[in-house]
């Protein structure tokens, strides 16, 4: 979708919004952050934040979002993957808001902001300034610019300060705040642990996600009273069956990877190395492709070793001495690895695939260390 139909569905949605919508809001206007609850669906994952600025008197009710993405960009994923991908935002009428995520299932909270008169009309006009100007696109990053931090930005600015911010001092890194997400889905949780690198790790400062915000608005304060006036449940999500999954758990997971050891077929143990190694292919291939300094410098690589695809090569020609220095090498870079992750949240994670490798390279090392 071009610029220009992006403009006019913009115009479009806005106009229909009312022409009361560039004007002066009444004495009762009211400005709430609103907080949607997380799901299953990727994009979904950590939840949603909007603003709604709402005057009876003037008749609006409206959302402003800043999460739309089209899914018609010219090598979206490409451009999703290397950072640049344009957001934009876009406002829906609160009713249709409120009923779209009701029939998701997805959890909506409502927080009224305690501002004046002045800071409620500068919010409001410094929307629609962003909804009808170059400022309506923005960069996506995961953690520094997204729906939550742009919402934090708007209402920052006319409090006058960053008012709205992590509780200090701040107790946990990115990595601790996510995962905790991902825990209905084993292998989501695995993926985004071995493409997130050490941006992750470092104390979470930025106040990046929708139910962390809601939470931190719960205890802010200016000039000594409660920024937020009134919190309410608009809908609370039915909860879904707790399902087990066979095959969907760390304990699957866990016995896969051991079982190689059990077993000790060679052809096993190739198709092992040859995922790991085209892992750390995509990995280095993605830290230097990539803006997002979430996947820049990814010290995973040190277990996803794309050398092993040579060690691997080695082991086809039957070359003793590179399997040996090979398999050395990569076992020093497990042993670096585990100085790097020892007190990290994904350790246990990672752990069967840090056994299964110790062992099997060892064993190689040992194997061929002489040549005949």
């Amino acid at each position: 979708m071009s610029r220009f139909k992006l403009l006019l569905v913009l115009f479009l949605i806005t106009f229909f919004n009312g022409f009361a919508q560039n004007g002066i809001l009444s004495d009762d206007a009211k400005v709430s952050i609103l907080t949607i609850g997380t799901s299953d669906e990727s994009h979904t994952l950590y939840g949603h934040t909007g603003l709604r600025v709402q005057d009876k008197q003037r008749g609006i009710d409206i959302v402003y979002n800043f999460g739309y993405f089209d899914f018609d960009t010219p090598f979206f994923l490409a451009k999703f993957v290397k950072g640049d991908l344009q957001y934009f935002v876009a406002t829906n009428p609160y009713p249709d808001f409120e009923y779209n995520y009701r029939q998701e299932n997805r959890s909506i909270y409502e927080q009224t902001l305690n501002l004046t008169k002045t800071q409620k009309q500068q919010l409001f006009d410094r929307l629609n300034q962003s909804l009808f100007s170059e400022e309506r696109f923005y960069t996506y990053k995961f953690i520094d610019r997204n729906c939550t931090t742009m919402v934090i930005d708007k209402v920052n600015e006319v409090l006058g300060s960053k008012i709205i911010t992590t509780k200090k001092p701040v107790q946990k890194t990115y990595r601790e705040i996510l995962n905790p997400y991902l825990t209905i889905n084993f292998f989501q949780k695995l993926g985004v642990n071995i493409i997130f690198g050490p941006k992750t790790d470092k104390k979470a400062e930025v106040l990046f996600l929708p139910l962390e915000l809601m939470e931190a608005l719960k205890t802010t304060k200016i000039n000594g009273s409660s920024l937020v006036s009134e919190t309410k449940t608009v809908f609370e999500a039915k909860p879904l069956e707790n399902t087990f999954s066979i095959w969907n758990n760390i304990y699957f997971f866990s016995a896969v990877i051991l079982l190689i050891l059990v077993l000790k077929k060679n052809s096993l143990y190739i198709a092992y190395f040859s995922i790991l190694g085209l892992l750390g292919l995509f990995l280095s291939g993605v830290g230097f492709y990539s803006f997002h300094e979430e996947v820049a410098w990814n010290y995973n690589i040190l277990l996803f070793n794309p050398t092993l695809l040579v060690f691997l090569y080695f082991l086809k020609q039957k070359n003793r001495k590179w399997i040996s220095n090979l398999a050395l090498f990569n076992l020093l870079c497990i042993v670096v690895y585990m100085v790097i992750i020892i007190n990290k949240a994904q350790l246990l994670l990672f752990l069967p695939m840090l056994i299964t490798s110790t062992i099997l390279l060892a064993k190689f090392a040992r194997n061929n260390r002489k040549v005949r």
